[in-house]
């Protein structure tokens, strides 16, 4: 099985992910769904076949790293396909392999439903802009069409620090320096650290892991740095908190002041299959204003969903809300509108009143 033309064929069918596990077909993950290809189960012996012709197309990536450790992480690129991160490992004593598809083409941000006052957020010029979700919700995808604004519109020096590299960026009227956490650099901290030299105007944190992460990315939004990152959170209320819940009791209140000044929009999203197959997102917007930040500086942060529900004058939206416009547009079920809402009972209300 040559694995240059498995590779091929992902890029060909949009794949995001492909599978290489014993006991199953070489399968894409497409849209969110896992698709298995018309061939047979792959045995033991092929798997570790495909994984070496992996590490071969790798630079002849020493193989050890997989074999003595049970787990790496690696990225490669061909010329003409694409960039691939790989996640070499051992299971059930065999090797396997999960290969993420990085794109050269970004998707065009209104045919994949990112609205424009996200995007608009790429016009500012510094704090702090979260962009929130669970895993798999496009967060990388949102953040990517932002930074592609940026690089279309305006010229800065964009850094971004990801791991992995989701989307590669060429330089157009920005430069845009791309580092991979554990190929080009040791970790986040470390490489946020060495941002702050490199005369940038904006940087991409990958994901806020730790309180000195936060820490530092709050001080670079401080000091005039437009800074973008994500969390694994839903809700712009559960975003604050759980930035301030990652310090020490001690230092949560100069966190929350801190914070108030810096914030400048939460963008929480999720991904929902649509009716023809497809998958559409659906946002949460808040952008902070006045009444935004005493709430947050005044540890009230309960009370910030009910200015998004009343500020859609402003721009702002609820995740209830867009998924409601989904609904209405018949782009999703109402199973799974229901599903995703934060509140089903109001939503069951409201559609038996439309």
């Amino acid at each position: 099985m040559d694995m240059i033309q498995i590779l091929k064929d992902a890029v060909e069918h949009h794949a995001s992910d492909i599978f290489v596990i014993a006991g199953l077909p070489v399968s894409y993950k497409v849209n969110g769904t896992i698709i298995r290809t018309h061939q047979e189960n792959l045995m033991p012996a092929q798997t570790e076949t495909m994984v070496r012709e992996i590490y071969a197309l790798a630079g002849d990536r020493d193989l050890n790293h997989v074999t003595l450790e049970g787990d790496d992480d690696f990225s490669f690129s061909l010329k003409g396909i694409s960039r691939f991160r790989v996640n070499a490992y051992r299971q059930r004593s065999s090797l396997a392999a999960v290969i993420r598809v990085v794109t050269f083409d970004l998707p065009d941000p209104h045919e994949i439903g990112i609205p424009d006052t996200v995007l608009n957020l790429a016009d500012r010029t510094k704090g702090l802009v979260l962009v929130t979700g669970p895993a798999g919700s496009g967060k990388s995808t949102t953040l990517a069409c932002m930074i592609d604004r940026i690089n279309r519109t305006r010229s800065a020096h964009v850094i971004t620090l990801e791991d992995p590299l989701e989307y590669l960026h060429k330089h157009n009227k920005s430069i845009v320096s791309q580092r991979e956490i554990s190929t080009d650099t040791e970790s986040y901290v470390k490489a946020l650290r060495s941002a702050l030299r490199q005369a940038p105007d904006v940087i991409l944190l990958g994901e806020m892991r730790d309180y000195e992460t936060i820490n530092v990315a709050m001080t670079a939004a401080e000091t005039g740095h437009l800074i973008f990152s994500t969390l694994h959170t839903i809700g712009a209320a559960n975003t604050i908190d759980r930035i301030i819940d990652a310090f020490p009791p001690n230092q949560q209140h100069q966190i929350r002041i801190q914070l108030s000044m810096v914030l400048q929009a939460v963008v929480s999203q999720q991904i929902l299959p649509t009716v023809d197959g497809k998958e559409v997102p659906a946002f949460e917007i808040m952008l902070v204003n006045s009444a935004i930040r005493n709430m947050i500086r005044e540890s009230k942060v309960h009370q910030i969903d009910t200015v998004i529900y009343s500020s859609a004058g402003e721009g702002m939206q609820s995740m209830d809300s867009s998924l409601l416009d989904l609904y209405q547009k018949n782009l999703i079920r109402q199973s799974d509108m229901l599903t995703y809402s934060t509140n089903p009972d109001q939503m069951l209300k409201k559609i038996k009143n439309m």
